[in-house]
């Protein structure tokens, strides 16, 4: 029976890869997202090519929404097998910059939904008895950056993601945090900086294919931390 997966903040960019790669190698994928602009349309795009997807309204730091979006995967796709925890949020720019509001929504979103989110995947894990839980992480969740909010959200995640694989592993489930140490390419950042090349950027469907290396590993030899970066970059710029 195919895997069922489900992937959390999915838009154009890295989330969208991700669709498209599990979808790909035969899994059934629902996809989170605020808006459902964009997950219809890949939605669409997956069942084009034979495989199986569905669009979810979802915010997942509300956790009514949060409940609901997982009531319609089991009821629509069956039992969770792997969840990404993709979503978060940037807002506001240093101390000065960043209101009470924008901090609490980057933490609700990145960490507090992350928690709503595994607490409902890892009771159809348990059950099952296997499974495999991916966060993605940033640079900033091992050193600080400008943006305050998004940073202490991501050290947050990083360290739900660690506590979790000390409490999930020995009972079958793979958690593993992936840290994303550099710029997406894509056709939005393109356009705003046309004069950075390709190949000093992460290409996201290279991005999905070590995210779908991660979940397919023998627990022999899991992974807790993948670091991603393009090899032309400069380190620590």
């Amino acid at each position: 029976m195919a895997d069922t997966v489900v992937i959390t903040g999915v838009g154009p960019g890295l989330g969208a890869s991700l669709a498209h790669k599990f979808a790909s190698n035969g899994c059934q994928v629902a996809m989170l997202a605020r808006s459902t602009e964009v997950t219809e349309e890949l939605a669409a795009q997956i069942a084009s090519k034979g495989g199986r997807a569905l669009a979810i309204a979802a915010d997942v730091s509300k956790q009514e929404d949060v409940v609901e979006a997982f009531r319609r995967v089991r009821a629509e796709l069956g039992a969770v097998d792997i969840l990404i925890n993709h979503a978060s949020s940037s807002l506001g720019d240093g101390l000065a910059n960043t209101s009470p509001e924008d901090f609490e929504t980057s933490w609700r979103i990145a960490c507090y939904g992350s928690f709503l989110c595994a607490k409902e995947a890892v009771a159809d894990m348990l059950a099952d008895g296997k499974g495999c839980i991916l966060f993605t992480g940033a640079t900033s969740s091992v050193r600080g950056g400008r943006a305050m909010a998004f940073s202490s959200a991501k050290f947050a995640v990083r360290g739900m993601a660690q506590s979790l694989a000390r409490e999930l592993w020995p009972q079958g489930i793979h958690v593993a945090h992936i840290i994303v140490d550099g710029v997406i390419n894509t056709p939005r950042y393109r356009k705003h900086n046309p004069e950075w090349e390709s190949d000093v950027l992460l290409d996201p469907d290279a991005m999905a294919q070590a995210y779908w290396e991660l979940s397919q590993q023998d627990a022999r030899a899991w992974t807790l931390e993948l670091d991603l970066r393009p090899n032309r970059e400069e380190f620590f710029v």
